[in-house]
C-alpha cells in the first residue's frame, strides 16, 4: 500500500512524457495485448475455470474471445478514431477552423469485477490504451486465480512505465482509491459503486460504474414459448447467474407461467441431464459468502424446478421460483445466481407499472410478437439497454453502448463507446490574421452602436434550415458558372 503513491507518481511521469499520446505507440501496446491473449489462452482458461468452474465454451465464448475480437477491431478503427472531428460550422465561423480533438484523461485507474474477471477488466483496459492514456489495472481478489494471471503476465507484454497492475482486498482498495486519478472505471456491485463515486466526488474525477440491478424480462401469450424459455434459460443460467445483465425475474400471465415451467422442465433436463450436479457445463457459485446469501432466497420459497444445494461444492441447481411476491427476500436485491422467480401480471401495463415502481434496470427483456406492446415497453420503461425476445445478447452488439442508468450505472463502454468514454473531448477554434475576417469581426470593438449591435444580431441569428455545410461547393459551383459566362461572353465579341 505505501507504493500506491509512488506508482501512481510513476505513471503520471510516464504521462507526461507524451509517450502514450503516440498512435503508433498505443497501436503497439494493443497488438502486445492480443499477442499476449493468443499466446496464453489456455492458461486463462484454466484461470477461470479455477475461480468459478467455468466450462471451455463459456470461457471462449463470454471472454476469452470477446478480448480478442474487440481489440481487433480497436485495432483496425483507432486511426479512423483518433483523428479530429470537424463539427458544422455557422456563417459567423465561416473563415475559420473548428475542431474536437480526441484528448486522453491522464492516469487511468480501471477496476474490474470477478464474474467475469478476464472480460470485464481487460475490455476497458485496452480501450483506456486506445486512448492515450496510462493505465492502473486493478483485478478483483474474489476471483485469485485470474487476478494472479493478470498481474503476473501483463508486465511481460505492455510498457510497464506506462500500465501497471496491483492486487490486494478491501484494505489495499481503500488505500488506492485514496490516490488521484484523472479517470476512473469500475465494474461491480452498487454499494462499492457507491464507494467509488464518492471517491471520485473528493477530487471531481470523472467516472464509468457499470454496476447492476434487478433486469426484468416480461414474457406474453404472442411469444413462442418454446424458443424463449431457451432463451431465457440459457441468459439467466450461464455462469451459474453471475450475470450482470441476467433477467433477474419474470413477470407473466399464470397461463404463460404454466408453459413456461413445462418448458422449462424439459429444456433443463436436455441441457444438464437428470442430475444437474455432475453435468460438467454448469459453474459454480464464487464462494461461501454468496452461496449463503443465495441459498437463503430458496429457504421457505415455493420451489417449481430445481432448489438442490451443496454447500461443500459451492453448487445451486438452476431454480425457478413460483409464489412470488414484490416483498418475498428473493425481491429485494439483484439476485446474482441461479436463480429465477416468476411474478404473474394480467397486462403489459401492470408489469411495466411494476418495472417503473423500482430503480432503473440494467437491462429490461421483452418477449412479444405484438408490435403495440413493444413500442409500450420501448417508450414506457427507463433502462441502460433493452433486448426483444432474447437475452445478453445485445451485449455482443459492438456498435450498442454498454452501460447503466441512475443505481444501474453510469457511462457506457465497448466498441467506439469504451474509446470515447476514457477520451476528453478537447474544443478547438481556429483563426487566422485574414484581413477580411477582422473587417468582418471589427464590429465586436468599443467603440458600440446601434449599426454595429444590427449588423452582429443578424449575422448570429439562427436561421432553421440554414446550413453553410455546402457553402464551399456552391461557391465554387458559382465561380464555375461565372468563369463559364465570361468565357461565353468574350467569344461571342470576338466572333
Amino acid at each position: 500500500m505505501s507504493n500506491f503513491a509512488d506508482i501512481v507518481q510513476q505513471l503520471n511521469t510516464a504521462f507526461s512524457s507524451g509517450r502514450t499520446r503516440d498512435v503508433a505507440f498505443r497501436e503497439k501496446q494493443l497488438q502486445n495485448l492480443l499477442r499476449m491473449y493468443e499466446e496464453n489462452h489456455a492458461e486463462m482458461a484454466r484461470a477461470l475455470a479455477a475461480d468459478l468452474r467455468k466450462h471451455k465454451q463459456e470461457a471462449y465464448l463470454m471472454e476469452i474471445e470477446f478480448l480478442m475480437n474487440d481489440l481487433r477491431s480497436t485495432i483496425f478503427k483507432l486511426r479512423d478514431w483518433v483523428k479530429p472531428d470537424r463539427p458544422e460550422k455557422t456563417m459567423v465561423n465561416m473563415m475559420d477552423g473548428v475542431f474536437i480533438y480526441k484528448d486522453p484523461y491522464g492516469v487511468v485507474l480501471v477496476m474490474g469485477a470477478w464474474n467475469y474477471p478476464l472480460q470485464v477488466t481487460l475490455v476497458p483496459v485496452a480501450a483506456a490504451i486506445a486512448a492515450g492514456n496510462c493505465v492502473l489495472i486493478k483485478p478483483s481478489e474474489v476471483a485469485p486465480a485470474t487476478s494472479r494471471f493478470i498481474a503476473e503476465t501483463i508486465p511481460k507484454y505492455l510498457d510497464q512505465d506506462c500500465y501497471r497492475v496491483v492486487e490486494g482486498g478491501v484494505k489495499e482498495t481503500s488505500e488506492l482509491l485514496k490516490q488521484k486519478f484523472d479517470y476512473i472505471f469500475y465494474t461491480g456491485s452498487g454499494r462499492v459503486g457507491r464507494i467509488v463515486h464518492q471517491a471520485c466526488n473528493e477530487n471531481l474525477t470523472p467516472c464509468t460504474l457499470e454496476l447492476g440491478g434487478k433486469s426484468p424480462c416480461y414474457i406474453d401469450s404472442t411469444a413462442d414459448i418454446a424458443i424463449a424459455t431457451k432463451r431465457i434459460l440459457w441468459g439467466k443460467f450461464i455462469n451459474a447467474g453471475q450475470t450482470c445483465i441476467a433477467p433477474d425475474y419474470v413477470l407473466c400471465s399464470k397461463s404463460v407461467q404454466k408453459q413456461f415451467l413445462e418448458e422449462a422442465r424439459s429444456v433443463l433436463k436436455e441441457w444438464y441431464g437428470e442430475n444437474a450436479k455432475d453435468s460438467p457445463d454448469l459453474c459454480r457459485i464464487i464462494n461461501q459468502q454468496h452461496f449463503q446469501r443465495l441459498s437463503s432466497m430458496i429457504k421457505g420459497a415455493n420451489v417449481a424446478i430445481g432448489g438442490d444445494m451443496d454447500a461443500s461444492e459451492k453448487y445451486i441447481a438452476p431454480t425457478v421460483l413460483i409464489d412470488v411476491k414484490a416483498g418475498d427476500p428473493v425481491m429485494q436485491d439483484e439476485i446474482f445466481g441461479p436463480i429465477l422467480p416468476i411474478l404473474t401480471v394480467e397486462s403489459p401495463q401492470e408489469a411495466i407499472n411494476f418495472i417503473n415502481a423500482r430503480s432503473q434496470a440494467l437491462v429490461v427483456y421483452i418477449f412479444t410478437q405484438d408490435a403495440t406492446t413493444q413500442e409500450l415497453f420501448i417508450h414506457r420503461t427507463t433502462s441502460g439497454s433493452m433486448c426483444l425476445n432474447d437475452t445478453i445478447m445485445q451485449y455482443t452488439v459492438e456498435s450498442l453502448p454498454f452501460g447503466g442508468v441512475g443505481p444501474s450505472g453510469m457511462g457506457a463502454y465497448h466498441g467506439k463507446y469504451g474509446f470515447d468514454s476514457f477520451t476528453h473531448k478537447k474544443s478547438c477554434l481556429m483563426k487566422d490574421f485574414n484581413a477580411l475576417g477582422e473587417k468582418l469581426a471589427s464590429s465586436r470593438y468599443p467603440p458600440y452602436s446601434d449599426s454595429k449591435l444590427s449588423f452582429l444580431s443578424t449575422l448570429l441569428k439562427k436561421r432553421q434550415g440554414f446550413s453553410i455545410r455546402f457553402l464551399p461547393y456552391a461557391l465554387m459551383f458559382g465561380v464555375g458558372v461565372a468563369s463559364a459566362l465570361i468565357v461565353q461572353c468574350i467569344t461571342e465579341r470576338r466572333n
